[in-house]
């Protein structure tokens, strides 16, 4: 390695740890203005920015689309995962494997199926939170997926049925929303390479103010069908500042209705 381009990664790896460190302290020391029942006020729109949305992992460059150039190719990125690794079982290890060949055609979001979670919150698109005393809302642009966090049980229920997005409850732990979430139908991949859960999936998300503008998110996901043992991701989301921002929908099954339905078109 050439001795100019050493000294910029390090110096580029300095920079990023710096920040890190930032936010971290900054996340000990904020304290988020209140709602009127005095927790911690998550209301506005917010937007993940990286490349978790390819790949939770660390990951380089390669092609999306054949022969479609730059247009569809996969950027570079650092991954969110704790540790970078993710604990699969030997055979989940192949299906995740085979899901990344298979990613064109297979992958939940080709077809315009509900995100899940926590892969909904990493997307490349905004999702607002609508927060009230008994009930939180959370409305994604994609597919019109949204999530209700109930607030208002002290015994949780359990999942009535399997679903894309499962079934949330949530608490404030100071300033530091916890949602536990569960009842998965077990379709869901968490990103474009392939990885992926069952239906015995359960997810604990921490949401944290860090700052004005932005937000500490971490997700827990323990699932014994597929992982060896549980593993968390960590990224920061930030406020949408736009005096005009709001969601739009992506009312996105009219590009897909060929992928989907394409085989049964009658030929003449």
């Amino acid at each position: 390695m050439r001795t100019g381009y050493r000294v910029a990664v390090l110096a580029a790896g300095a920079i990023l740890l710096l920040s890190a460190s930032q936010a971290a302290a900054q996340g000990t020391d904020y304290r988020a203005p209140r709602t009127s029942d005095g927790v911690p006020d998550l209301n506005g729109i917010w937007q993940a920015i990286g490349t978790a949305h390819w790949d939770l992992q660390d990951h380089p460059a390669y092609e999306g689309l054949p022969g479609g150039g730059a247009i569809g190719a996969v950027p570079p990125g650092q991954g969110v995962v704790v540790g970078n690794d993710i604990p699969y079982q030997p055979a989940a290890l192949q299906q995740k494997q085979q899901n990344f060949e298979n990613r064109l055609t297979e992958d939940p979001e080709a077809k315009c199926y509900l995100p899940g979670v926590p892969r909904a919150t990493y997307m490349p698109y905004p999702f607002q939170i609508v927060q009230g005393t008994e009930k939180i809302l959370i409305a994604y642009g994609y597919a019109e997926a949204v999530r209700t966090i109930h607030m208002d049980m002290e015994n949780p229920e359990p999942p009535p049925l399997d679903s894309w997005m499962g079934r949330s409850h949530g608490h404030f732990e100071g300033e530091t929303l916890v949602v536990d979430v569960q009842g998965f139908n077990g379709e869901q991949w968490l990103d474009r390479a392939g990885n992926f859960h069952s239906a015995a999936l359960r997810v604990t998300e921490r949401y944290t103010p860090i700052g004005p503008n932005a937000l500490m998110y971490e997700a827990t996901l323990e699932d014994p069908d597929v992982y060896t043992r549980p593993w968390t991701i960590r990224l920061p989301l930030y406020r949408r500042l736009e005096p005009n921002a709001r969601l739009i929908e992506y009312k996105c099954i009219e590009f897909s209705e060929e992928l989907l339905y394409g085989h049964l078109r009658r030929e003449e």
